[in-house]
């Protein structure tokens, strides 16, 4: 976005401004095409959406202009976030745009919520499991060692009893 304002400042205070001093202005892409004309001004203001790259033009013509005099052009130009003069933005059909733009951030942003919501339940639901495979595994491992213990103290009795039928304990 991309807004200024122009206006001749008066040489002579607490007078009114002559008719010499009327300029014509024109803001043009880097490509020829016009954004903004005014004819015989002494002020005025314009806006618009920059959608070329490049660089944009004030030209300032005064027209009946005497070498003589000396006309002064306080020029306010912003862009971007510092152009705030959201009257004539809204006046030039970018609210609409702007509108749609906010929708799509905020669409956006609750399905990136939603799906932050659905990770952390997916999150909770593994942990669940983890814990419940940890816990079973802890029972395992005690069951198997309880079962080689088992079958080490079978296998000492059973060769004690092999050893005492053979007569060699």
């Amino acid at each position: 976005m991309t807004v200024g304002k122009y206006h001749i400042v008066n040489p002579n205070e607490g007078h009114p401004l002559p008719d010499s001093h009327k300029i014509t202005v024109r803001v043009t892409s880097a490509y020829g095409n016009s954004y903004h004309y005014s004819d015989h001004v002494t002020e005025g203001h314009f806006a618009f959406q920059a959608t070329e790259a490049g660089d944009y033009m004030a030209c300032f013509f005064a027209g009946d202009h005497k070498s003589s005099t000396t006309i002064t052009v306080d020029f306010d130009w912003k862009s971007g976030v510092a152009a705030k003069d959201w009257t004539n933005v809204a006046k030039k059909g970018s609210v609409e745009v702007m509108e749609l733009e906010l929708k799509k951030m905020f669409d956006t942003v609750q399905s990136i919520r939603d799906e932050m919501f659905y990770l952390r339940e997916r999150e909770e639901e593994m942990r669940k499991l983890n814990r419940s495979t940890n816990s079973k595994m802890g029972w395992l491992s005690f069951l198997s060692f309880f079962i080689c213990l088992s079958v080490a103290g079978m296998q000492v009795w059973h060769l004690k009893s092999f050893f005492e039928k053979k007569k060699l304990i």
